[in-house]
Parts: structure tokens; sequence; C-alpha cells
């Protein structure tokens, strides 16, 4: 019974990891759908979000079965329940990855985002991805510093995040109201994509340490 126990726990890491997978290559061909005005990704993006809304739909019917079958506590406990939250995390992160595709398909054939706009969102588009990929990382290794990278990459994101409001704002936008409300929407998208990422490295120095940090120190002593 332990046995199974353990590997169900297993389980659940590895499908973690999985939608990690998943939300990075959504979000991915989301920001070539939305610079490319490529409908066909765009599509393809809207319609793989289930695969990431299943995995996690069957995570949260295992931790379920866990809980009741086993009646864990302490350090299993502690690792069902937040796993349960890193999988609503990692869906959330899928979903907003279907958002930015679905500005890509609705301004179709024409692309969503001005010229001058471009490299900024490239760049948010290229952040997404690295952060995803280390959240991954985060939840296989239960690395800790590598976790707190993930803090640094938030930054980043934040930087370019209000670089476009700058310029949303700076008094000569010339691309009309439709435009802003795209950029300012994608713009929120990729920031909260990041944001999740972030609870999600968050979640896993909980699993380690114990105990709930805003931001990490891995140079501080702590009790698994």
């Amino acid at each position: 019974m332990r046995n199974a126990f353990h590997e169900g726990l297993d389980h659940t890491s590895d499908q973690l990891v999985e939608m990690t997978r998943l939300a990075g290559s959504a979000i991915a061909r989301a920001t070539t759908a939305l610079l490319d005005a490529d409908l066909a990704v765009a599509e393809s993006v809207i319609a793989a979000d289930e695969q990431i809304d299943r995995i996690q739909r069957e995570l949260d019917e295992l931790a379920l079965d866990m809980l009741a079958r086993q009646q864990p506590v302490a350090t299993d406990l502690r690792t069902i329940v937040t796993s349960m939250r890193m999988s609503a995390d990692l869906e959330r992160m899928g979903d907003l990855a279907r958002h930015v595709a679905k500005v890509a398909r609705r301004r179709y054939p024409d692309s969503a985002v001005p010229a001058t706009l471009r490299a900024t969102l490239l760049e948010m588009g290229q952040v997404a991805e690295r952060i995803v990929a280390k959240a991954g990382s985060v939840i296989a290794s239960r690395d800790v510093a590598l976790a707190v990278q993930l803090e640094q990459d938030d930054d980043e994101m934040d930087r370019l995040h209000r670089q476009l409001f700058n310029q949303l704002l700076s008094g000569n936008w010339p691309y009309g109201m439709e435009a802003a409300v795209d950029i300012t929407l994608v713009g929120r998208y990729y920031e909260r994509f990041a944001d999740h990422a972030v609870s999600v490295a968050r979640r896993v120095v909980y699993l380690v340490t114990g105990e709930w940090h805003e931001s990490y120190d891995p140079t501080a002593a702590h009790t698994p």
C-alpha cells in the first residue's frame, strides 16, 4: 500500500513537470502566433490547452484518492496539498498562453502587435519560456537556489511589462484604441504567466523547508 502511495507521489511530480513542458510549448507557440499573425498556430494553442486541463483534473483526482486512502500527515500531506496548488498554477499558465493565442486569432489576418513593440513582446515571450522551463527543473530537482533564479526572471518580466505601459502612456500612441487594448491585455497575460511560475517555485521551497517565504535566501540555514 505504501509503495503504491509513493508511486502516486512520483507520478504527480512527473506530471507536474509535464505540465510545465506543455505550458512552455504553449507560450512559445502563442508568441509566434501573436507576432506572425499565424492563425493555424493560434488555433493549435487554443485546442492544446485541454491537455493541460486534463492533467490537472487527473492530478486532483489522484490527490483526493491518496488523501482518502492513506490519510497522510507531516511531509506527505504537505507534498500532496502543495502539488494540488502547483497544478492549479500550471493550469492557469496554460490558460494565459491560450489567451495570448486568442488575441492573435481575433486580429487575424493582421498582427495585434505594432512594429515598434515587436521586440519587447518577443523578449517577454522568451522570458516566459525560460521561467517555465526553470519551474519544471525546480519541481524535478527541488533545487531552492534555482527557485530563487525565477524571482530574478520575474523581475525582468516586470521590467518589460512596465516598458510596454510606458509606451502606451507616452502620449504619442498612434495605433488606435483596439491596439492599445490588445497590448494591455497581452502584457498582463505574460506578466501573470511569470507570476504563476514564481508561485510554483515558492511552493517547492515550502516543500523543502517547511516554511513559506515570499522570497527565499538559499544561503540561509533551514531544516527540511
